[in-house]
């Protein structure tokens, strides 16, 4: 029988993987260990508590105990992601630390219930054969594009209290889904593939009529990018503010950050306004070099104005009107979405139909679009979807 109390105070000593105490089946697994000297039902709860989060994980114990190791920030993966060299303890403490979680991994279920030492039937769960040591370094290797803790699993997400948390579930959005605007599109894949290979990328503003598909452009562009170390984080305009504190803790990590404003747009002496502004250029703090703000707006130069702020009673009303303007001028990339003429509508209507194998001829879907914009008052992608998806839900494919 394994000798528990020995096997407890190894994972006492993990310094390298200490933040392990924070994740589920760990920690439950440490909570199991400690209740190995208490009563029956004391060990019986401490063993279900430990099943029920490796259920949550897929029912394999060390699978989900790999998980969370991979995941896991420590510093010995932020220094290898620093492209640092690896101090000799901190490798050989890295290797040691590796080796207790290996024995840790390589429990079995059957293991768990001979400790427990109780004739009642408790959960099952399975447990694979893992070399630790070797996936883990894989992993590792691999950190620059596929990061660590919730950027290693994720690709996009919004900020809520102050925390980066992963959209679940994430929009999947593909560039191949999407048709026309292919030009606009080019622009963005080529800003964006240049800030992944650390040259100079542009914060970029797309804006032009509404529904023409500048959100899932942008998202998109990520998806098609996220396998080399792309990741998006969706911002509010009443967290601008936050944006030096994101700016600096993004900055800590290899991976390359769109920080994406959507649908943005400011009233006069709106205090959001020169947060953005100072973020994009100004700022005492520098710009995080992996780090890119994506904006979509319905209007140019962001600030919703009226003939009554243009005439104004400003003494320095030009001055004025150049603030107003500057905010859409610090953006270094600007592509602008303008509504489809007929032509090109058609093409979007005709593209998403074959894509959904919709038993139309194209006469009659060509009316039925005509029929389907007017009614929606004009034109757009956003139209066309709409339209595609009624006559797939009409036709029950």
């Amino acid at each position: 029988m394994l000798d528990w109390k020995t096997f407890s105070l190894k994972l006492d000593t993990l310094v390298v993987f200490h933040g392990l105490e924070q994740q589920p089946v760990f920690s439950a697994f440490q909570g199991f260990l400690r209740a190995l000297d208490g009563p029956e039902g004391q060990r019986v709860r401490a063993y279900c508590a430990l099943a029920e989060a490796v259920y949550r994980k897929g029912f394999d114990l060390s699978t989900a105990l790999l998980e969370e190791i991979c995941q896991d920030e420590n510093l010995y993966l932020s220094t290898l992601a620093a492209d640092q060299e690896i101090p000799p303890l901190l490798k050989n403490r890295t290797e040691q630390e590796l080796s207790i979680l290996q024995e840790l991994v390589q429990l079995s279920c059957e293991d768990l219930q001979e400790a427990v030492r109780t004739a009642i039937p408790i959960p099952l769960f399975s447990a694979s054969s893992l070399d630790l040591p070797t996936v883990y370094h894989e992993r590792a290797a691999a950190v620059s594009t596929q990061g660590w803790g919730i950027f290693a699993k994720h690709t996009m997400f919004y900020v809520q209290d102050g925390i980066i948390t992963p959209a679940s579930p994430a929009d999947e959005t593909s560039l191949a889904a999407l048709s026309g605007y292919e030009d606009q599109r080019q622009q963005l894949l080529q800003n964006t593939k240049a800030l992944l290979a650390d040259l100079p990328a542009a914060n970029t503003l797309l804006y032009g009529d509404a529904g023409t598909g500048k959100s899932s452009s942008v998202k998109a562009v990520v998806n098609s990018l996220a396998s080399r170390g792309l990741r998006l984080i969706e911002l509010q305009k009443h967290q601008l503010r936050e944006l030096p504190r994101l700016m600096s803790q993004l900055q800590t990590y290899p991976l390359k950050f769109i920080l994406f404003l959507d649908d943005l747009s400011f009233q006069q002496r709106d205090d959001d306004f020169n947060a953005l502004k100072a973020a994009l250029e100004g700022s005492s703090c520098a710009r995080a070099k992996n780090v890119a703000i994506y904006a979509t707006s319905n209007r140019r130069h962001l600030v919703k104005e009226s003939f009554t702020d243009r005439e104004g009673d400003d003494v320095h009303l030009q001055d004025t009107l150049q603030e107003t303007l500057s905010l859409s001028a610090r953006f270094g990339l600007t592509i602008l979405f303008s509504v489809p003429g007929k032509d090109l509508y058609l093409q979007i209507v005709h593209d998403l139909a074959q894509s959904a194998a919709l038993p139309i001829d194209q006469t009659t879907l060509d009316a039925e679009a005509e029929r389907f914009a007017r009614e929606r008052c004009g034109r757009s992608p956003r139209v066309a979807r709409q339209l595609i998806d009624a006559l797939v839900a009409s036709t029950g494919l």
